[in-house]
């Protein structure tokens, strides 16, 4: 594992944000399967028992990760939708861009964001996810309120964008579609999007 970019100490309590740092690292390099509580304090350089005191198992620290991730993308579609223009439809444009740039950029702490979501025993992941996608959904409310797009439950036909959106990350990740057309197919999903849920 590469150490080059982070601290092999900490001070003043913020181990936890250490571990959560390089666990990420980790998780990106070697997949979930990998990580380990021990591994991550040698990394780090305290004692084996040190994590325990935030983490008391693994799985508490894939749960911290996944939360953190939902938090992080959450903060990602709110700056694209606060730096788009007023138009609803601008603003969705930039949603979505910034949910499939973080997917591309992100794909193992997405994979994990999404396993821990639908775990069931974790509902503190389920309340970031749904947190982090707000914004799209509010949108989605204003543009039916607007007669933009069609009424009915907004979280259903936000699905479809979501489903199109993922897919087009994961095939970016797995060199299916060059990278260099992520822009350019999101644009194109979410118009399709925008034409099919028209009123």
């Amino acid at each position: 594992m590469s150490t080059h970019a982070l601290p092999r100490r900490y001070h003043h309590g913020d181990l936890r944000a250490a571990l959560l740092e390089v666990a990420e690292q980790s998780l990106r390099e070697r997949g979930a399967g990998q990580l380990s509580l021990r591994d991550l304090a040698r990394e780090i350089g305290v004692s084996h028992a040190a994590p325990r005191r935030h983490f008391t198992e693994r799985q508490d620290l894939l749960d911290a990760l996944a939360r953190a991730g939902f938090i992080r993308l959450g903060e990602r579609i709110d700056g694209a939708v606060a730096a788009a223009s007023g138009l609803l439809t601008d603003q969705l444009h930039g949603a979505a861009s910034a949910f499939a740039h973080f997917a591309t950029e992100n794909a193992a702490l997405l994979e994990l964001m999404n396993a821990t979501k639908h775990r069931g025993d974790s509902p503190d992941a389920a309340r970031a996810s749904d947190a982090a996608f707000a914004p799209i959904v509010g949108l989605i409310r204003e543009s039916q309120v607007q007669h933009v797009l069609r009424a009915g439950p907004p979280e259903e036909i936000g699905f479809i964008l979501y489903a199109t959106i993922n897919g087009i990350a994961a095939m970016v990740n797995s060199g299916l579609v060059d990278a260099d057309r992520l822009e350019e197919l999101t644009d194109i999903a979410v118009d399709q999007f925008l034409r099919g849920a028209a009123p």
